[in-house]
């Protein structure tokens, strides 16, 4: 039992005495008896009050609390509420010498003129007045907490990562018949599955005030055309062989155009979905899909769009007019003489002669691995085994920045320039002649009209540089962070090969193997791999 006290009312003063702990019992805390004296309006000397109470952790101690005849004190209890309003702790003080106990039923009530309804833990008061046990803090209240709903989730039974890579070989070659990327589905296929919400539970605290859940989140399946939707509306399965992906949340499922060659007997091509050539594309033909275009044999001076991905399994000769142009990923056996542009990465086994660029990452690391000539751009990291070439042909590097970002700063620039130009030419012109009618100089009407369009295309252009700087000032600020961007070469760099990292470069001087390049301090730096 832990130690107490009680007050012993007598004829012209009250003495406190103090109990040792017995047991496991703890001893008693001076914070206890200095709150009980001032609740019941005892005055007492506290450095007296604290030695009595270090002396009661051995033995009964006893000290004078005051100097006049009191009415005993009946058993009675401080009771504590937490913040929250969730518990209520109450811990009990021993009635006077003489005096009477509280009983359980009266306890009980009093919780209830406290405003406590809920909650009350009557096996705990119960006990307490089983085996009292004074300056203890009892749980007897406790709240009930809401029990949390969970939010609905759609379970997608198809890849929905458009950060999907190819395979490798064990040689480095790409595995083009194991890509990764494209999402078949047959007739039937269960699509996504909607797992509804669970409602939570209110709780309330022991006060009675209920306390709500937190909301849960709805969701409801989005798809598009060749879907059916079960008519508990919580499963999507595919009507018609084809490609599934999910745009926007949304799922679609695409019909496939297959078609054996790009060329003469076809014409361009323009499909919403999916495009198939089993053959070869052309050149000056165009392929355009919304979805994917998947090449199983060569390109040639074609031009092919794509809102997916776009797969070139024998390569591409663009013959300097081939254009590549991927909202999502470019995989190519090789690019010689082309443009390629991808939101994604461009992965290759080997680039010549060409300007790429790409949203992610360009790898071209394979078997050959090659990059040389022309300019190779990407936001976040270029992997090459190859780079250069002896015979020093221009081979340009470029990570760091948004490809299609520096490319607008470039218009910017130029934009700027051409609309300097104009006014250095028009602003002398409107000075002569705000000179001429300053001497009192008059104009004919066919002058007036020159002078107001040479005014009207002065404030245009002015207009224009202005707003100009300001996209300029704002795309340079996102070109000045690449620390994450870095050039990977896993065989040989070459000498003349120029490797940038954001706004700064370097000429490679010469050369060097299984390195990486990396800017450090404003500067382009090569580093161990």
């Amino acid at each position: 039992m832990n130690g107490y006290f009680r007050l012993v009312n007598q004829e012209g003063k009250t003495l406190l005495r103090l109990f040792p702990p017995t047991g496991a019992g703890k001893p008693l805390d001076v914070n206890d008896v200095v709150e009980y004296l001032t609740m019941k309006d005892y005055a007492c000397d506290l450095p007296t009050l604290k030695r009595a109470v270090d002396g009661a952790q051995e033995a009964e101690q006893e000290i004078v609390v005051g100097n006049e005849t009191r009415f005993p004190e009946r058993e009675c209890y401080n009771l504590t509420v937490s913040p929250d309003r969730m518990q209520a702790y109450a811990k009990f003080y021993a009635a006077s010498v003489g005096a009477e106990d509280m009983t359980e039923e009266e306890m009980l009530r009093d919780l209830g003129h406290r405003g406590i309804k809920c909650g009350i833990l009557t096996d705990a008061v119960h006990d307490f007045f089983i085996r009292r046990e004074y300056c203890k803090e009892i749980l007897v209240a406790q709240g009930k907490d809401p029990v949390q709903g969970k939010h609905a989730y759609i379970e997608y039974k198809f890849n929905t990562d458009k950060k999907a890579k190819p395979t490798l070989n064990e040689d480095g070659s790409v595995d083009f018949f194991h890509l990764n990327i494209l999402n078949h589905c047959n007739k039937g296929d269960v699509l996504a599955i909607l797992h509804p919400e669970e409602p939570g539970e209110a709780g309330e605290n022991i006060f009675g005030d209920r306390i709500q859940p937190a909301e849960v989140r709805k969701e409801t399946l989005k798809y598009g055309h060749n879907i059916d939707l079960s008519e508990d509306r919580t499963v999507l399965t595919a009507q018609v062989d084809g490609h599934v992906e999910l745009v926007e949340g949304t799922v679609f499922v695409s019909d496939e155009l297959v078609v054996e060659n790009v060329d003469n007997s076809t014409g361009n091509i323009d499909y919403d979905g999916n495009v198939q050539i089993n053959g070869n594309v052309a050149t000056n033909f165009q392929v355009k899909a919304k979805g994917d275009v998947m090449v199983k044999g060569v390109v040639e001076g074609a031009q092919i769009e794509a809102g997916g991905n776009i797969i070139i399994a024998r390569g591409m000769n663009g013959m300097g007019k081939g254009v590549l142009k991927a909202e999502g990923n470019i995989v190519s056996k090789f690019l010689e003489n082309a443009t390629a542009q991808a939101q994604g990465y461009v992965t290759s086994e080997s680039i010549l002669h060409s300007k790429v660029t790409a949203g992610s990452e360009v790898n071209v690391d394979g078997r050959r691995g090659f990059i040389t000539g022309g300019k190779v751009s990407a936001t976040g990291s270029i992997n090459v085994k190859t780079l250069g070439s002896e015979m020093g042909a221009d081979t340009i590097v470029e990570v760091g920045a948004d490809p299609g970002l520096k490319e607008r700063i470039t218009q910017l620039q130029k934009q700027i320039g051409e609309d300097t130009k104009t006014l250095q030419s028009v602003q002398p012109i409107l000075v002569s002649i705000k000179q001429k009618l300053a001497k009192g100089a008059k104009l004919s009407p066919e002058q007036v009209q020159y002078v107001q369009s040479m005014a009207a295309v002065n404030q245009q252009k002015t207009e224009a540089i202005a707003a100009a700087n300001k996209e300029l000032e704002e795309l340079q600020k996102q070109v000045g962070n690449p620390s994450e961007a870095v050039v990977r070469v896993k065989g040989e760099v070459y000498p003349g090969t120029r490797i940038c990292i954001g706004d700064v470069s370097m000429m490679v001087q010469k050369n060097a193997h299984y390195c990486r390049f990396v800017r450090e301090r404003g500067d382009v730096k090569m580093a161990p791999f």
